[in-house]
């Protein structure tokens, strides 16, 4: 990914964090790092492109758009996890989808943030 490209996603999730609630604390505690890396990140004073810096991002637009085929498709380990168990066929794509949906029974990530209506 392009530095410009980071940085505009970056300042996008600043605002988004400001108009939802979401606080530097909550997105530290959420991606297990700390709140100094995540003001960091925000603030773009990381010294490079980071796997961190890219977990913020998809953290937080999630709230701004919701989940997207898009941030879906940039999650190696979601892709990685997906490719390894699911066979290609329709019946086994259902049983995946019911297993994530089932998931949902653990509840939000966190209750101040809440993803914009209608979306996950």
């Amino acid at each position: 990914m392009f530095q410009s490209e980071l940085k505009a996603r970056l300042e996008r999730a600043g605002h988004v964090c400001k108009v939802r609630g979401i606080t530097q604390t909550q997105i530290a505690a959420d991606l297990g790092a700390s709140q100094s890396q995540v003001s960091r990140i925000l603030k773009g004073r990381g010294q490079k492109t980071s796997r961190l810096a890219e977990e913020v991002c998809l953290y937080i637009e999630k709230y701004q758009e919701g989940v997207t085929a898009d941030s879906v498709r940039s999650n190696d380990d979601l892709v990685d996890a997906l490719t390894m168990t699911w066979d290609g066929s329709a019946k086994h794509a259902r049983a995946l989808s019911a297993v994530i949906r089932s998931l949902s029974a653990l509840g939000p990530i966190h209750t101040k943030a809440t993803p914009i209506e209608g979306q996950l």
